[in-house]
């Protein structure tokens, strides 16, 4: 049986295209015939607000799974052109001091998912993470198979992506396992040396751990969250269309993301 693939999009800085990715890359799999189910983490709701019409009830959104126990199934909506979204709420503030770290909380994602992909068991599931390291991160990182790391190209992102690893070592011995990842190029300038720079080092460093497709500066990208839509639907022939397909192809041939027939 095909088990599906779960992947959390994480990183503490911003503005690096986590969300934007998060978004391409669930509309890449629809299009391919594995339209996906997305989960919003971010208490600040970014990728529910594209979405356009997602619930602003708390008790309908994401914090309801932590709250009051609701099931993630019951809090899905349907999302045209993507799959399916669990919408995240500004009260998901509250989740780390709520609950505080036992490993009830931090594994509470990983279950849920286990359940509500149990008769789905091949449907992707992505998950946008908040940007930065707490019971909600955590929970991402214990319930995914990889992590995908958005890094722009400049050199504080770079740095970023240092940090990130090092939090990584630092929640091994937690997780009891090494989280698989991948560092993805976003922003990517061809025009200038800093971009290449930025790669050259990111290879150094992680090595085939670093995708090969890069995700280009495109206007596409950068205009298309705007106006509630995925780049495939706001210009399919774009730059940033097709980058973000072969994301999807690359992970796909690296085993990180599998697809079945339509």
């Amino acid at each position: 049986m095909t088990k599906t693939m779960r992947i959390a999009i994480f990183n503490q800085k911003g503005g690096v295209g986590k969300t934007t990715t998060a978004l391409n890359l669930g509309a890449a799999l629809c299009r391919a015939g594995n339209p996906a189910l997305l989960l919003d983490l971010d208490p600040q709701g970014h990728l529910s607000s594209i979405h356009g019409q997602a619930p602003v009830d708390a008790a309908r959104s994401l914090f309801a799974f932590y709250q009051d126990s609701r099931s993630l199934s019951e809090l899905e909506i349907e999302w045209e052109h993507i799959g399916h979204l669990i919408p995240a709420h500004q009260q998901l503030i509250k989740v780390d001091s709520i609950f505080g770290k036992g490993p009830a909380i931090l594994n509470k994602l990983r279950l849920g998912l286990d359940a509500a992909l149990a008769t789905r068991p091949a449907r992707p599931c992505i998950i946008d993470c908040c940007p930065y390291i707490g019971v909600l991160a955590i929970n991402a990182i214990f319930a995914c198979d990889r992590l995908i790391i958005p890094v722009s190209t400049d050199y504080l992102s770079l740095q970023a992506a240092d940090h990130i690893t090092r939090t990584l070592q630092v929640l091994e011995p937690v997780i009891k396992r090494r989280p698989e990842r991948r560092y993805l190029l976003t922003r990517f300038d061809r025009r200038r040396r800093m971009s290449e720079d930025v790669r050259k080092k990111l290879r150094e460093r992680y090595g085939d751990e670093v995708l090969d497709t890069v995700i280009s500066e495109n206007v596409t990208v950068a205009e298309s969250p705007a106006v509630n839509q995925d780049v495939f639907r706001r210009n399919p022939s774009s730059a940033g269309a097709h980058d973000y397909q072969s994301l999807l192809a690359e992970l796909v041939a690296r085993g990180d993301m599998q697809l079945t027939s339509p």
